[in-house]
């Protein structure tokens, strides 16, 4: 795993021996969370279909967990690659809309209470077919 890619400790939200999920280090919404692949693999073509289809498992049981934790209605989901490891942003929407989400700027993230109360909203939804 790259190292520059790992979170502190407190933000991490589930983490397991394939992937992991933390709170955004320079967040640009409240809930910003990231999604990581712990396996140096540098885009999402390049990953087996069962690791894919466990990422985004993980991605979306993270999605709901956001919703129901914060109160939103959408998150985002961006892939964008700049780093050239595979990871996901969630973004939680609230006022802004669309693009104008990336306008806003971050500080550190300081306060990672917000992890703990994430990680009890996260379902699994256990899939017959693996």
């Amino acid at each position: 795993m790259v190292n520059f890619l790992r979170a502190p400790k407190k933000s991490i939200i589930y983490e397991d021996d394939i992937l992991y999920v933390c709170l955004a280090k320079k967040p640009i919404a409240v809930g910003h969370t990231i999604v990581v692949f712990k396996q140096d693999v540098s885009d999402l073509s390049k990953l087996p279909d069962r690791d894919y289809d466990y990422l985004m498992d993980t991605v979306f049981a993270t999605r709901n967990g956001l919703m129901k934790t914060l109160k939103v209605k959408k998150v985002y989901l961006v892939y964008m690659d700049e780093t050239k490891h595979v990871h996901w942003h969630l973004i939680p929407r609230y006022k802004e809309k669309g693009f104008d989400v990336f306008k806003k700027a971050s500080d550190i993230l300081q306060d990672f209470s917000l992890a703990d109360k994430i990680k009890k909203n996260l379902v699994f939804i256990k899939d017959e077919r693996f």
